[in-house]
């Protein structure tokens, strides 16, 4: 199917000269990660940190039975909108079955990022693995989408109500190199300090290429995770997130919720308990992650002398 992946005209000309790009995700901007309008407002804040660093933004999506890398303003406006997700399993019965409208998660961006040969994508949190998988076998495809692909992401850890600790393991199996953002702690999306320590730590988007670029020298085949912990200023109380997580486990419990569709209960709980703080927290991560990510895309475009070169 030679018309799947449709890339955008100004992703095209950026890929073609050079131009950093990074892609995002469009769960996130969907009312399935942010409410309206504030999913919206967080789209033209990473889109504009994205653009003050020189790079291109490719929002990933699908539309009409296409993968779209590269969304246009009235493409962007109809992602803005939808409510099916689709992760990398996903991507092909979705293109093949003409989906109208899916937001890719994680793993469906990185998936797309790659075969458009994109290097670098932002996002909120990744999934991991969730609370209780030794009976219940939940383990985000995140994780493997990253050890499959070679695409930089960045990211605040992984999200509030996973097992941060074993997804962190899960990672070092996979092959994943995380890298800590000016931080020798693995953030947990919400809070700066999720646990794990870091054994790499990186402080500017020059060692991230330079890493990057080594690795796949070197005939690694997995991408690199950059933890980039919350903004201080943002950062919510870790005891007010553990009480809302434990209190959205136990409604998720309740009614049968499970894997990645937990994320809007949880998000619902910390609005509770948070005084609706949680949603200018969500938008000031993505944001920073935004920010990170352009310098990182900036730097591997400097490092452009291909896969093989380490300088």
């Amino acid at each position: 199917m030679a018309d799947a992946l449709h890339i955008g005209p100004e992703v095209t000309d950026a890929l073609a000269s050079g131009t950093p790009v990074v892609a995002l995700e469009s769960t996130i901007f969907s009312e399935l990660g942010l409410p309206e309008p504030a999913n919206r407002q967080c789209f033209r804040r990473v889109q504009a940190a994205v653009r003050a660093a020189g790079a291109v933004p490719a929002l990933c999506g699908v539309l009409d039975g296409r993968a779209i890398v590269g969304a246009n303003f009235a493409e962007a406006e109809r992602l803005f909108g939808g409510s099916v997700k689709v992760g990398a399993r996903d991507l092909g019965p979705a293109v093949a079955g003409r989906l109208a409208v899916g937001v890719t998660t994680v793993s469906a961006t990185v998936t797309l990022a790659a075969a458009a040969g994109i290097e670098v994508f932002a996002t909120g949190g990744i999934g991991g693995v969730h609370r209780g998988a030794g009976l219940s076998g939940d383990v985000s495809n995140d994780l493997e989408a990253m050890a499959r692909h070679r695409v930089v992401v960045v990211s605040s850890g992984v999200k509030a109500f996973l097992d941060v600790s074993l997804t962190f393991e899960r990672l070092e199996t996979l092959g994943v190199a995380v890298l800590g953002w000016r931080t020798d702690r693995f953030p947990a999306f919400y809070v700066r300090d999720g646990g794990p320590e870091l054994s790499s730590t990186v402080n500017d988007g020059h060692e991230v290429a330079a890493a990057f670029r080594a690795a796949a020298a070197l005939g690694h085949p997995s991408g690199i995770l950059v933890a980039n912990p919350i903004p201080v200023d943002a950062e919510l109380d870790r005891d007010a997130v553990a009480e809302a997580v434990a209190d959205a486990e136990a409604a998720a419990r309740r009614e049968g919720v499970s894997g990645g569709d937990i994320t809007p209960v949880v998000l619902t709980a910390l609005t509770e308990v948070t005084g609706g703080e949680v949603v200018p927290a969500n938008i000031a991560l993505a944001e920073s992650n935004a920010t990170v990510a352009a310098e990182i895309a900036d730097a591997l475009a400097r490092h452009s002398a291909g896969p093989g070169a380490v300088s």
